[in-house]
């Protein structure tokens, strides 16, 4: 199989990168690297192809879809915050720069395009757990540029013939999950502060919570989308189907640390959603995805990584 991956050395994206190359398929990844990192790629940096570019120029698309049979598409500008402070650039980037790559890959004949959509789709839903016929309420304009990147992949699947498959990612956490961004997510954030001895910047009260989901379950549900006969012109959850609060990080990590942490406690940021929960049945049944890493092992893992790598 010939694939290439958007947003390919950033955390979620490298991770797939790993796992193609490891099976023995050939890999091109296109990164403007805004976000990403090469150090992400090491592990397999001399068996990829590495195309330094950006969704919203056409010939870089048009190079890196070239010769392609699967777009693994992760590139975007994330975050529920960044979105709030700049809602132009996030929609240029996820929704435009995909409209641009669904055009590139018709173009080219690409057989399937899996999107790497977002659970803040659902909103501040109160059906739990969220089934994907759940009705969209998107709070932030980071949710609506990814429900309508959504939508534009369906429309490409039933007017245009390109196939395409969205996955919809819940709170993905892991190694490779950087704490330096001021848009970064709350568990790397809390175990660089436990590293770094510093209380553990809570807002709201904590009991927020989320379909917690280990980087290992995303990898392994967007390869069996990308070959999946029945997963064309659908959506998908992709979560373990479970419930955790900020507080049960960090009643996980105290135990693997041995002793309690400070917090400090700030107001709820805007955008924040009480809970999400995922109803996963549909990729049960129709990729054959079963979550193979629980939450709390999941954060053992990225607690052992952040010990050996200890970043800044």
């Amino acid at each position: 199989m010939k694939a290439l991956v958007t947003g390919g050395a950033g955390f979620i994206g490298s991770h797939i990168v790993e796992a193609l190359v490891r099976r023995g398929d050939t890999v091109r990844v296109l990164d403007n690297f805004s976000t990403g990192s090469k150090e992400n790629l090491a592990p397999v940096f001399k068996r990829i192809q590495l195309i330094q570019g950006d969704l919203r120029h056409e010939r870089d698309l048009r190079r890196a879809v070239q010769g392609v049979d699967y777009v693994f598409h992760l590139a975007a500008l994330r975050s529920v915050e960044r979105s709030i402070h700049n809602p132009a650039a996030t929609n240029d980037v996820n929704v435009s720069g995909t409209l641009h790559l669904l055009q590139a890959s018709r173009e080219a004949k690409v057989k399937r395009l899996i999107y790497s959509s977002s659970s803040s789709v659902y909103g501040d839903n109160k059906t739990f757990p969220q089934p994907e016929d759940l009705r969209p309420s998107p709070l932030s304009p980071y949710a609506v540029s990814k429900l309508a990147a959504e939508m534009y992949c369906i429309v490409f699947a039933k007017t245009f013939g390109l196939d395409t498959v969205c996955l919809r990612y819940f709170n993905v956490f892991g190694p490779r999950q950087h704490p330096d961004s001021p848009y970064a997510a709350v568990i790397p954030k809390f175990m660089q502060s436990a590293l770094m001895g510093n209380p553990l910047e809570v807002h709201w009260d904590g009991r927020q919570s989320r379909d917690f989901t280990y980087v290992e379950n995303v990898v392994q549900a967007s390869l069996l989308a990308a070959v999946s006969p029945a997963a064309s012109g659908e959506f998908f959850n992709v979560a373990c189907g479970a419930n955790n609060s900020l507080l049960d990080i960090i009643r996980v990590l105290e135990h693997l640390i041995g002793h309690p942490l400070k917090r400090h406690i700030l107001p709820r940021r805007a955008g924040d959603i009480r809970k999400t929960w995922a109803d996963i049945r549909k990729a049960k049944k129709i990729l054959g995805y079963k979550p193979r890493v629980s939450f709390e092992e999941g954060l053992r893992r990225t607690w052992e990584w952040f010990i050996e790598k200890r970043p800044s």
